[in-house]
């Protein structure tokens, strides 16, 4: 089982300042706790060890919180000086890690896999990167992706990923938790460059790179706009983390 995650955990919360204007947005407090509490719990759940926390907007909201040890986990920080973007602040971060094979979640999104199928998937298919995806009714505030025909949910090829079109209708969305292998992700990104996982890593090495999606229904949530920050306060607090 993976033993090390990046959480990214930088980001400004543009859409959320309105109601989080003075914290960085994994901070923002969902039934009193910080919404990256839920996070590091749920890791530790699975079997995480040590938790990365790619940081830069605010950072010193993070680092004062949670020092270097959160519930039993070992925490340590990647910080950017500058903006890296979800491509760079990953690279950066990844350079921290002692084992090869990566987790990495998104610092403002929820999704309650069970990381144990998930990090099987990934090695049965012997993947240099895995996206846990998302069906949704309206996929309309995303990018959709397109998987290889084949039976079953889980475990086929990512063949492209289509812009977001803001039109309503059901499809199938990156959840915002990946497995990497560090060595490759190493050789096939620059240094110290601001860059788009999604758009400049994943998009670009499709035909290169061996790049599977396991789709999952379980709970799903993305904070960054009001009304789903909102709603988090209320569907957090059946949350068994």
């Amino acid at each position: 089982m993976v033993k090390e995650a990046i959480i990214l955990a930088g980001g400004f919360g543009t859409r959320l300042q309105s109601v989080v204007s003075d914290l960085p947005k994994p901070m923002a407090s969902v039934n009193n706790q910080p919404f990256l509490n839920y996070q590091l719990n749920y890791l530790k759940k699975y079997g995480v060890t040590r938790v990365i926390l790619s940081v830069g907007y605010l950072h010193e909201k993070i680092t004062s919180y949670y020092k270097s040890e959160y519930n039993g986990l070992q925490i340590d920080y990647s910080i950017e000086s500058q903006p890296l973007g979800t491509g760079g602040g990953i690279r950066k971060a990844i350079e921290l890690c002692n084992n090869n094979t990566v987790l990495v979640l998104n610092g403002d999104s929820f999704f309650d896999i069970d990381l144990h199928s998930f990090s099987n998937h990934h090695l049965t298919f012997n993947a240099d990167c895995t996206l846990a995806l998302r069906e949704v009714e309206n996929a309309s505030r995303y990018g959709t992706i397109e998987l290889s025909p084949g039976e079953g949910n889980r475990g086929r090829k990512i063949i492209s990923f289509k812009e977001k079109n803001n039109s309503p209708g059901k499809g199938t969305i990156n959840g915002g938790v990946y497995l990497l292998n560090k060595s490759i992700y190493l050789e096939k990104t620059p240094a110290n460059k601001n860059f788009s996982i999604e758009k400049d890593f994943f998009e670009t090495k499709l035909q290169e790179l061996n790049i599977f999606g396991c789709i999952y229904n379980n709970y799903f949530i993305d904070i960054g706009i009001p009304e789903d920050y909102a709603k988090a306060q209320h569907d957090f607090k059946g949350l068994k983390y």
